[in-house]
C-alpha cells in the first residue's frame, strides 16, 4: 500500500481537509467570545494553526505504524513540516510582541533578540522552531532518497517539538502536571493527526478497509487519554467547579468540554456505523473521507479552544 496510490477519491474532495484552516481559527473567535472582558492574547489563532500542523506531521510520520505497507508520505511531510515552521516562527513573533507591548509588526528586530535570549518562552520556542526546521529538512531530503531515511526519526523529533510548550507551561509546576501535559498533546495528535493522514493519504475503498479499523483501535485510547488529562489539567488549572461559569477561562474549558462529549458520541456511532462498514467494503473511498473530514473539522475547532486556553490569563 503505497502514498502514490492514484484513483479512488476526487482530488476536489480531498481538498476540503482545509476546512481545518477555518474550523481551528473558528475555535479560537469561539474562545474570544467566551471569555468576554478577560485577558486574553492575540497569537492564539497562529498557536492553534500551529498546533494542528504539529499534529499533522506526527500523524503521517505515524502512518506506517499503524499499517507497515504503508510508505512514508515524504513529500506531504515537507510541505506540512514547512507550514508548521513558519507557524511557530510566527507564535514566536506574536509572544514577543505581546510581552514587549507592542503590535506584532512594530515588533523591532532588537526586541525580539532580547526577548529569545532572555525570556524562558522565547528559548523554548528556539528549540521549537530548531526541531521543525529539522523535520522539515529531513524531509524534504527523505523525499528524494526514502531509501535511506527513517521514519521514526521523524516521529521522535515531530513528537519532541509538539509536546515542549506545554511540558514548560503553567502545568509543568504542579506534581505529574508536565507528564498529563505529554500524554494530552500526544493522544491529541494521535487522534486528530492520524484521522488527517488518513484523509491525506488513502485514495481506494481497499485502503480504508484495512487501514480505519486499525485506526479506531488507536483512536480510542487516545479519546480517553485526551479527556481524562483535559479534565485534570483544567481543575487544577480553575481549583474548583465554580470558576467554570465565572471566568473566561471556566467558559472556554466548559465549551471545550461539550465539544469534546459530542466527539465522543459521534466516535462511539462511527465505530457502530462506518468502521465496520468500511471494513466490509460496503462503503466507497469518498463516503470515507467526507466522514473523516467531518470529524477532522470539529476536532480542529476544539484545537481552537485548547490554544486560547493556553494562552488565556
Amino acid at each position: 500500500m503505497s502514498s502514490k496510490t492514484i484513483g479512488g477519491s476526487a482530488p476536489a474532495l480531498r481538498s476540503a481537509v482545509l476546512l481545518v484552516v477555518p474550523a481551528a481559527v473558528l475555535g479560537t473567535v469561539l474562545a474570544w467570545a467566551l471569555a468576554a472582558s478577560d485577558p486574553m492574547q492575540s497569537e492564539a489563532p497562529v498557536r492553534a494553526l500551529a498546533d494542528c500542523a504539529g499534529a499533522t506531521v506526527v500523524g503521517l510520520a505515524a502512518l506506517p505504524r499503524l499499517h507497515r505497507r504503508i510508505d512514508p508520505p515524504w513529500r506531504q511531510l515537507a510541505v506540512v513540516a514547512g507550514i508548521w515552521t513558519v507557524l511557530e516562527f510566527a507564535v514566536l513573533a506574536c509572544a514577543a510582541a505581546q510581552v514587549v507591548g507592542v503590535p506584532v509588526h512594530r515588533l523591532g528586530m532588537n526586541a525580539f533578540g532580547t526577548y529569545l535570549a532572555h525570556v524562558s518562552s522565547g528559548q523554548v520556542g528556539i528549540a521549537i522552531l530548531l526541531g521543525t526546521a529539522v523535520v522539515t529538512g529531513y524531509c524534504a531530503l527523505a523525499h528524494r532518497q526514502p531509501d535511506r531515511a527513517a521514519i521514526d526519526l521523524v516521529l521522535m523529533f515531530a513528537a519532541v517539538a509538539l509536546e515542549l510548550r506545554p511540558i514548560t507551561g503553567h502545568m509543568s509546576q504542579q506534581t505529574l502536571g508536565a507528564v498529563f501535559a505529554a500524554v494530552h498533546v500526544l493522544a491529541a495528535a494521535v487522534w486528530f493527526g492520524l484521522l488527517l493522514a488518513l484523509a491525506v493519504v488513502l485514495r481506494s475503498r481497499g485502503e480504508w478497509a484495512e487501514v480505519l479499523p486499525r485506526y479506531s483501535a488507536w483512536a480510542l485510547p487516545a479519546v480517553a487519554a485526551v479527556t481524562v488529562s483535559g479534565v485534570i489539567d483544567g481543575l487544577v488549572k480553575l481549583g474548583g467547579l465554580t470558576p467554570l461559569l465565572d471566568t473566561g477561562y471556566g467558559r472556554i474549558l466548559l465549551a471545550k468540554a461539550v465539544l469534546l462529549l459530542g466527539l465522543l458520541a459521534l466516535g462511539w456511532w462511527w465505530r457502530r456505523t462506518w468502521v465496520p462498514a468500511a471494513a466490509d467494503h460496503r462503503l466507497s473511498a469518498d463516503t470515507s473521507l467526507r466522514r473523516a473530514i467531518i470529524e477532522v473539522t470539529v476536532i480542529a475547532v476544539v484545537f481552537g479552544l485548547a490554544a486560547t486556553l493556553s494562552v488565556t490569563a
